[in-house]
């Protein structure tokens, strides 16, 4: 029993590290004030990218694989553009009461000014406030440079407003739902939160979670209105094949919930012309691995996809046929830890993107990192 709870404290650390956005950090500046005990953290980080085929990159230089041209355009697309930026950059703080009340806010700079990424508190078994959702997990992600990572991870990979309990290795939540209506216009509305339940949990050298999450979507225009039921689940795990060696993957399935399925940028439902309600389908994955080679230096390769079931949409009128049904990525990069607190790395990365009329296209580009945590 001993050696099981020792297990879960773990757990739970490693998950405040990742809500607090300090994963594969050293720590954070430590003190008291008054009978408060502190903690300041965060991290200065350049990003830089070089899109070798097309201009694909977002702020933080994170692939953007709705930019990849297909069909025809593909051909006609410059080559060779290079950027820069340090918006990625944050910082936060964390304030534990004496009573073992902790309140963490946390922002950073992506779209070139302060952003909100976690404002919650926490007590006992109950969290409220923003932060990471329930419906994700970061078991079975594996180490990119790139800040948005591969698609296909698990759950929705963000942060979102929410009330939740945790028991042991189980974790429940209401939360604002993400809902996107095709064809809606602007009738569309969400009727209640949505609701998740996720385990999270370890054993010798494997780690795993798995969740659900259920949401209603709707529309109502005054004169017309329908409503429908989505939902999302994933699997994720992790092993450690060696000491130096880690294989890990991911699986999701949606049906109605496809902002939930990472990086598929796809509408949850839409409109059809006789004005019912209809869902859209999809599933996604990763699969990666991470390799240490000692000295602070790794090495880390990973692919990751999504894809949606658009046909009916498309037939229907409610999309059109050069939506973005999959996307793609194959990744590989080198870390290295030359002392401690900073990293630095270099990237490359393959994507694709395939619209629902068969169109395709692909692009491929260099990232560089360094980031000096505190």
């Amino acid at each position: 029993m001993q050696s099981n709870n020792k297990l879960r404290l773990a757990i739970r650390a490693a998950a405040i590290a990742g809500a607090l956005g300090m994963a594969g950090q050293a720590g954070a500046v430590n003190f008291t004030a008054g009978d408060y005990e502190m903690a300041v953290y965060g991290y200065a980080r350049l990003n830089a990218s070089y899109d070798i085929d097309e201009d694909v990159s977002s702020s933080t230089r994170s692939f953007n694989y709705e930019a990849i041209n297909v069909g025809a355009a593909e051909d006609d697309e410059p080559t060779g553009y290079f950027g820069a930026d340090a918006v990625q950059s944050r910082i936060g703080v964390k304030a534990t009461s004496p009573e073992g009340v902790m309140v963490n806010v946390e922002g950073d700079f992506r779209g070139g000014n302060l952003r909100l990424r976690h404002a919650y508190g926490s007590y006992q078994n109950v969290l409220a406030g923003q932060t990471w959702s329930n419906y994700t997990s970061f078991v079975g992600n594996t180490s990119t440079l790139d800040f948005d990572s591969l698609p296909g991870l698990s759950g929705y990979q963000s942060r979102t407003a929410q009330v939740r309990y945790t028991t042991g290795a189980l974790s429940f939540s209401a939360e604002d739902p993400q809902n996107s209506i095709a064809n809606a216009g602007g009738a569309a509305k969400d009727g209640m939160p949505a609701f998740t339940a996720r385990l999270e949990d370890s054993s010798g050298g494997l780690s795993y979670s798995a969740a659900v999450l259920v949401q209603q979507l709707g529309y109502d225009t005054g004169t017309d209105d329908d409503s429908a039921f989505g939902f999302a689940t994933f699997v994720a795990a992790k092993m450690a094949v060696t000491d130096m060696i880690t294989v890990q993957g991911t699986l999701n399935y949606s049906d109605g919930a496809n902002s939930y399925l990472y990086r598929s940028g796809a509408d949850s439902a839409y409109v059809d012309a006789n004005g019912d309600l209809e869902t859209i389908s999809g599933y996604g994955g990763s699969i990666g691995a991470g390799i240490k080679l000692g000295g602070g230096r790794s090495i880390n390769i990973g692919y990751g996809m999504v894809e949606v079931d658009l046909d009916d949409a498309v037939d229907d009128g409610a999309l059109a046929a050069t939506e973005t049904e999959s996307v793609s990525a194959l990744m590989a990069n080198y870390q290295w830890t030359p002392v401690k607190n900073v990293m630095m790395g270099v990237e490359l990365q393959y994507g694709q993107r395939e619209t629902q009329n068969g169109d395709d296209g692909d692009a491929s580009r260099l990232l560089f990192a360094a980031q000096y945590n505190f």
